[in-house]
């Protein structure tokens, strides 16, 4: 290399060196546009920020809807509900006579027996209870107030066909032997009265004095009677062998 080589060498050196210092101040100037770079962040946090007190506004706005959805939503549960109890009130008479619900009170229980086989008659009929027998403590616990009423631990409702076979009973499709137990929950003394008045109790009685026929009157205090479970629909027939 000569000597005008060796001079010339870092001589460009220099000048490379000048251009490339010079393009990164120019980019730096550039990128910056003449301000603090540190503000620039100080302004994205900011922005930052009010992003995300304008979203919690929206949550809170949101939350706010949903309340008043819940409100709305219980109102008109509480609505619903008191339109039930109303309507409710309204069925309970209805649901008590036909013997829907179940009945508990203070009540009358009368068993009804055949004669003992040591009885004796001319007409073997004097010496068992027949339906007409049962009919008639029924109609008389009916006729003096009785709200709910069983035979053989069965719900009796207006519908119910009291059938006598022989020496049993038929109730709702169940065949019963004696002895017969008619239970009623109502006023037992103004029930205790109609059982004396009606003629058809009283002839029984007197069969109970001159055959033997069993006859059993019973308060009690405390009896919970069940609801009705069957068809409420009027029996197609109502005759009975007796």
């Amino acid at each position: 290399m000569t000597r005008w080589g060796r001079l010339r060498l870092p001589r460009l050196l220099v000048a490379l060196m000048a251009l490339v210092a010079g393009l990164l101040l120019s980019t730096t100037a550039v990128t910056a546009r003449g301000t603090d770079l540190r503000s620039d962040r100080r302004l994205q946090l900011s922005d930052l920020l009010v992003r995300q007190r304008v979203d919690l506004q929206q949550r809170e706005l949101a939350a706010a809807d949903l309340r008043a959805q819940v409100q709305q939503a219980t109102e008109r549960s509480a609505a619903r509900d008191e339109r039930t109890a109303a309507q409710r009130r309204q069925v309970a008479p209805v649901a008590l006579a036909a013997g829907l619900v179940p009945v508990r009170g203070p009540a009358l229980t009368v068993d009804l027996d055949d004669a003992p086989p040591s009885a004796t008659s001319s007409d073997p009929d004097d010496l068992v209870v027949h339906q007409q027998d049962v009919q008639a403590v029924v109609n008389a616990l009916w006729a003096g107030g009785a709200e709910a009423m069983t035979l053989m631990g069965q719900r009796v409702i207006s519908t119910s066909a009291v059938r006598c076979v022989g020496n049993t009973v038929v109730l709702h499709g169940k065949v019963y032997g004696p002895p017969f137990v008619v239970t009623a929950i109502g006023d037992r003394q103004a029930m205790r009265s109609a059982l004396a008045r009606e003629p058809g109790v009283e002839l029984f009685r007197r069969y109970v004095e001159e055959f033997g026929l069993g006859y059993r009157l019973q308060a009690q205090d405390d009896v919970l009677l069940p609801a009705y479970t069957g068809t409420v629909e009027l029996p197609s027939s109502t005759a009975a062998a007796s």
